[in-house]
């Protein structure tokens, strides 16, 4: 446990914990509406997250929109993390996915470029208008009121 190795630091540490939900600033907008709009048209939705295994359940209280998700490849119960490939093969594995037709969206370009490498589409995220652009281009449904 960090605390007994850091006992200097014991009490920010538990704070890290205790509050971690107010660090988090929300979602971002405009990204959710797109997110229901795929889901409303039908897309199958899955996740792929870098969270930890303590702090997602606090995250999935908090934001609603995860319930969208078919399923979900959280990396810290799966003691993997992006951008090893074994946790985006263990996501097309667990879930029955076709490689070639994920397209998979991810803020950080290194994870995008190992999805690409591994054969889906790989959209790297900057914006709402630019990933509602990427994902119309790929020919996934409009919905000019949620983008």
């Amino acid at each position: 446990m960090l605390q007994e190795q850091y006992p200097d630091c014991a009490e920010l540490i538990r704070a890290y914990h205790v509050r971690w939900s107010e660090m988090i600033a929300g979602d971002i907008p405009g990204t959710v509406g797109i997110l229901r709009a795929l889901h409303a048209a039908g897309t199958p939705l899955y996740a792929l997250t870098n969270w930890s295994h303590e702090t997602f359940p606090i995250a999935e209280q908090r934001f609603d929109f995860l319930i969208l998700f078919r399923g979900i490849v959280v990396s810290g119960s799966e003691r993997l993390v992006k951008p090893d490939p074994a946790i985006y093969r263990l996501l097309v594995e667990r879930f029955g996915l076709d490689t070639p037709r994920c397209a998979l969206i991810d803020d950080n370009p290194t994870n995008a470029a190992a999805a690409s490498g591994l054969g889906m589409h790989a959209i790297h995220f900057t914006s709402p208008d630019a990933l509602a652009g990427e994902l119309r281009a790929l020919g996934f449904p409009d919905h000019p009121c949620c983008y």
